[in-house]
């Protein structure tokens, strides 16, 4: 198996050392320089999009809640088509409109004049939020080491950062997205392979999943007393909520930014549709199979860290349930979820910082090569404050993942979906959508979920999205659209 994984390290390498070459320039580092395939990219998205939270954050919370679980991943599957069928091509046209090379700039380029103050505020959203994410992909990487080759999760930490930040530093965006293509394809070979095995182990235990699926309850969770989760209608709203946040993710609209013309685009949504039913549909039934089969004793001793931590069942089947070769792939696939997404969030946050913040508020010219240093600084800087907090934190994988997911998905989803879709979407607008998604995310996790019993992820961007059409209402404008 160690072997494998190994294998899977010189493939990542080789591939980083090829594309880093086609990064020459920082239009390259930052967004690809229109250099990127329109699969690859499709397939880049689907690999950022998912992380960790796949095959670790999903399959743990469909094993703590059973088929009450279903509604999340109902929700993050409409999110997903929806970004793709209604979206992806308008961002196309705008990002050629404005010549925007990250998502704020999509806005400043709309509304002239709001450079400065919006790249500002944009940039610290994103960099707070997404240090946040960045720290639960690095603690993913931690639990999979740690089950896969009994390494300490601190140092399974510093290989998983280490290996990503250095990779990403090397060749920015195009590098990115050719190990997110890879690395996509392990991560649905994972989520196909390994809940078809354990179907047919399941079969020789006389368990029956789907009588398990019929007689389940889809509005109780499965452990309601350790989950300490909402029931009926709430938990159905607090589960699909996760579909908000995909308006607003700046590292998964990027790759359509990036994308060269709107056929392309409309090309490589059938591969982004694919890859997220066959890639959901497995983790989620990964999770199911998986308590059937702790209940039944076929993970033996592995079952033990599963109950401690339920996001351990994934490694848990795979170190238990398959011969070590193919372990070593499909394990290959997790940590293949946390590294793209990882990459990308880095590349977001370093490029807001150099695009969004340093260029657009000191307004000072800077000669390329130096800027494309300046990008490649930063991505290592983040990469090190991710890792510190990482190993500070104790939250799940799911837990910070929903938390920077909605702060993200709440500040930027309503001012991206107005911006597409509605004429009358002002610059007032997009600052209320930033600034109310903001803080409502923070206030409603910290002090409103439990006694409401929503979700931030739903109440933050509904506020959100309220704030923007009544700021827009109250200060309208008049602007060309194309």
């Amino acid at each position: 198996m160690i072997v494998v994984f190994i294998l899977y390290l010189v493939v990542l390498i080789g591939i980083v050392a090829w594309s880093a070459r086609r990064s020459k320039t920082n239009i390259d580092f930052v967004i690809g320089g229109k250099k990127i395939s329109g699969y690859s990219l499709a397939l880049s998205e689907r690999a950022t999009g998912e992380s960790a939270w796949l095959l670790l954050g999903l399959t743990g919370h469909a094993y703590a809640e059973g088929m009450a679980a279903i509604w999340v991943a109902f929700g993050c599957v409409a999110g997903i088509l929806f970004l793709w069928t209604f979206l992806a091509q308008p961002l196309q046209r705008i990002t050629e409109k404005t010549s925007a090379l990250t998502v704020p700039g999509l806005f400043s380029g709309t509304f002239k004049g709001t450079t400065k103050s919006f790249s500002l505020l944009s940039s610290l959203v994103i960099i707070f939020f997404f240090v946040l994410y960045i720290a639960a992909q690095f603690s993913g990487a931690g639990k999979i080491f740690n089950d896969t080759f009994n390494i300490d999760p601190f140092w399974g930490m510093v290989i998983g950062s280490a290996l990503v930040t250095l990779y990403t530093m090397l060749g920015g965006f195009i590098t990115v997205v050719a190990t997110d293509a890879f690395q996509a394809i392990l991560m649905v070979v994972t989520c196909v392979v390994l809940p078809i095995i354990a179907l047919g182990i399941a079969a020789t235990y006389d368990i029956s999943i789907a009588e398990t699926i019929m007689s389940a309850n889809y509005t109780v969770p499965l452990n309601i007393d350790t989950v300490k989760q909402t029931t009926g209608g709430l938990l159905i709203l607090n589960g699909l909520s996760w579909a908000f946040g995909y308006t607003g993710q700046p590292q998964l609209l990027s790759r359509m930014m990036a994308m060269r013309s709107e056929k392309e685009t409309r090309q490589s949504r059938w591969v982004a549709v694919l890859w997220t039913l066959l890639a959901y549909g497995g983790a989620f039934m990964i999770g199911i199979i998986g308590y059937k089969l702790v209940q039944a004793g076929a993970l033996g001793e592995a079952a033990a860290s599963v109950a401690n931590d339920s996001e351990k069942i994934m490694p848990a089947m795979v170190m238990t349930l398959l011969n070590p070769i193919l372990a070593g792939i499909l394990l290959s696939g997790a940590v293949s979820a946390m590294m793209s997404t990882a990459s990308s969030q880095l590349m977001v946050v370093s490029s807001s910082m150099t695009e969004d913040l340093y260029l657009q508020v000191t307004r000072k010219k800077i000669r390329e090569k130096r800027l494309l240093f300046l990008n490649k600084m930063l991505t290592l800087a983040v990469g090190l404050v991710g890792f510190l907090l990482a190993i500070t934190m104790q939250d799940t994988v799911y837990g910070l993942v929903s938390y920077a997911w909605s702060g993200i998905g709440a500040s930027f989803g309503p001012a991206i979906v107005l911006l597409v879709f509605w004429k009358g979407f002002s610059r007032a607008g997009a600052f209320a959508s930033l600034i109310t998604g903001t803080f409502s995310a923070v206030v409603w996790k910290t002090w409103l979920v439990e006694p409401t019993g929503i979700s931030e992820r739903l109440a933050s961007y509904l506020l959100a999205f309220a704030a923007a059409i009544i700021f827009s209402l109250i200060f309208p404008e008049k602007r060309v659209r194309g």
